[in-house]
């Protein structure tokens, strides 16, 4: 039994969690959380809260958006058309499977595939002779398979919307209005955590590819003419480890060490903003217990990144079973998102920056002709008028001289619009922001923090969870199950629970046996009420990790345990055992 497996039995047995409707044989690419894996999950996202948003209150900010979108956002993101995986079926049984990923495991030594296209993919399945793992048959050609949930809004089949693949789409639909609502200041960060879903072909690696999971998830609107990132001293000084674009493309995985500051100078990252929050990835990952040197980042070659990204890091994490996993990815969408919402729904998505000073110079300038929009609109045509103003002329000639295009919620043509350049008096500039983004999978960290913690001593499991991600802080154990043991110790847990701590309070079976249950579930703190208990009002406090024990007073006990938490050793808490 390898590591991998002892941490999914474990974590099945004690409820972290397990595959969804298993009563009904499950179903893959979906967990269900138990009690112990849900208090962990929410810890590892308010861990990933505090860092990335509780840190930065004065410009990143927290929202949450709908998980299903009409289909007009994703065609304007880009997902319908470039969302897919290559999915492949066999002639024989009728099985289908990722294309690329089978022929990876029956093909040895081959890279490149993410860039290929079906046709040639079929190639390779025909040249190495790649069967269906089920049944031995032979293979059909490789087709294009679209990731997103399709679903229907209302009784209506033709309101197609789909279920979000990423949480970011909410944050550039909603950009315009919060911008104005967050007083008008770049740079600007928006954050969601919350489900998306992603029709994965043929998930087959447990909680590590899923279908439905918890993104954690930020886009940081940024000037492209100023694009320094204010906190970046912070961290400059802070090594990344890189496997840059060049070397993956040379097919080296070995990463280079790297200070931040010297990495954005060299254009091994491309912006300030990327970098800073990678060397944030770093700290809170190792927070989670994973070592740095257990970690790198990942560029991925233009043929493998996301239809929006000028440049992608993928954050690694070495695995037991999987080896090299992927756990946070950090992209610079450049204006990609907010100008194809632009274009499709017609909405001026651009911001304006106040110059110093006025300047006069050339510009070109969209000027409404009014009798042509009185004849199509009526009372509408000064609204419309006012619209085509506001629109970026340049986008606006482009769109129109392809034919109509919508614009403020209306489909206008050629004629509406004539284009001319004269001098103007230029207050400011309108642009559209530019993009970073950091992105992570609860679920993932959530199984990372799990076999990074999975220890065995004297033939029992020790959980050693990082203390402030404990999903069980403390645990009060009377040493008998007998009055007035049994009174001292609920009433402690009690207090405790009172303060808001998560405490189990267990008197089954011997100490022993008690201990070893909660060593199993990463409670990192026991306190165990005995008979000196009776005599002086003193408790033993035993390490998880240690199983040394001290012995405080009970009216101790509350600040012992907070400090414990925080990191204090436990010689530093009571007098040894």
């Amino acid at each position: 039994m390898d590591k991998c497996e002892k941490v999914l039995e474990l974590a099945r047995r004690r409820g972290f969690f397990t595959i969804a409707s298993e009563l009904y044989g499950g179903v893959a690419g979906f967990l269900d959380f138990g009690p112990l894996g849900t208090l962990l999950k929410k810890r590892i996202e308010e861990k990933w809260r505090q860092v990335f948003i509780k840190q930065h209150q004065d410009f990143i900010f927290e929202i949450e958006t709908s998980v299903v979108m009409p289909s007009k956002v994703f065609e304007a993101s880009g997902h319908v058309e470039h969302f897919t995986d290559f999915i492949v079926e066999c002639s024989k049984c009728g099985r289908k499977f990722r294309a690329d990923h089978l022929i990876e495991e029956q093909v040895e030594d081959i890279t490149g595939l993410e860039g290929m296209t079906p046709a040639q993919l079929t190639n390779i399945i025909r040249e190495h002779h790649v069967v269906c793992p089920e049944c031995g048959g032979e293979l059909e050609e490789v087709q294009t398979f679209n990731l997103l949930f399709k679903t229907a809004v209302g009784p209506y089949t033709e309101n197609i919307a789909y279920l979000r693949p990423e949480a970011a789409q909410g944050m550039f639909v909603n950009f315009k209005h919060l911008y104005y609502a967050l007083r008008e200041r770049l740079p600007l960060g928006l954050a969601q955590i919350g489900k998306v879903f992603r029709n994965e072909i043929s998930p087959r690696q447990g909680p590590i590819r899923l279908r439905e999971f918890t993104i954690m998830e930020i886009e940081l609107f940024f000037d492209p003419e100023n694009p320094s990132c204010s906190l970046l001293d912070r961290v400059e000084n802070e090594v990344l480890r890189l496997v840059p674009e060049e070397l993956v493309a040379k097919g080296v995985f070995e990463p280079v060490e790297v200070k931040v500051r010297e990495a954005v100078e060299e254009k091994l990252i491309l912006t300030e903003w990327q970098a800073y929050f990678m060397a944030l990835a770093t700290k809170f990952v190792e927070e989670l217990g994973v070592p740095q040197k257990a970690q790198m980042f990942i560029g991925k070659p233009k043929e493998e990144r996301a239809h929006y990204s000028a440049q992608t890091y993928d954050q690694m994490v070495k695995l037991d079973r999987w080896g090299w996993v992927e756990v946070s990815g950090h992209a610079y969408r450049t204006d990609y998102d907010l100008a194809g919402h632009m274009k499709f729904s017609g909405e001026d998505l651009r911001v304006f920056k106040k110059l110093p000073e006025k300047i006069v110079e050339r510009k070109l300038i969209a000027k409404p002709r009014m009798q042509v929009l009185g004849k199509l609109f009526k009372e509408k045509a000064p609204l419309m008028a006012n619209t085509i103003r506001e629109s970026d002329p340049k986008w606006l000639r482009e769109a129109l001289e392809k034919g109509s295009c919508k614009i403020g919620g209306f489909e206008i043509s050629k004629d509406c619009v004539e284009f001319v350049e004269e001098e103007v008096e230029v207050t400011g500039r309108r642009f559209i922001p530019h993009v970073a983004e950091p992105s992570f999978g609860a679920e993932r960290l959530t199984y990372v923090a799990l076999e990074y913690s999975y220890t065995e001593r004297e033939d029992r499991v020790v959980l050693k969870l990082p203390r402030d991600l404990a999903p069980i802080q403390a645990a009060v154990f009377p040493l008998v199950s007998k009055p007035p043991l049994t009174e001292v110790a609920l009433q402690i847990a009690d207090v405790l629970r009172s303060l808001g701590y998560y405490i189990d309070y267990d008197d089954s079976g011997s100490i022993g046996r008690r201990y070893a249950r909660v060593d199993e579930v990463g409670v990192p703190l026991v306190i165990t009420i005995d008979y000196q208990t009776l005599e002086d009002d003193t408790v033993t406090l035993r390490d998880r990790d240690t199983w040394k024990q001290v012995r405080v007073p009970i009216k101790a006990v509350p600040e012992a345990l907070e400090r414990f938490l925080k990191g204090a050793r436990l010689e530093e808490l009571g007098v040894p055992v």
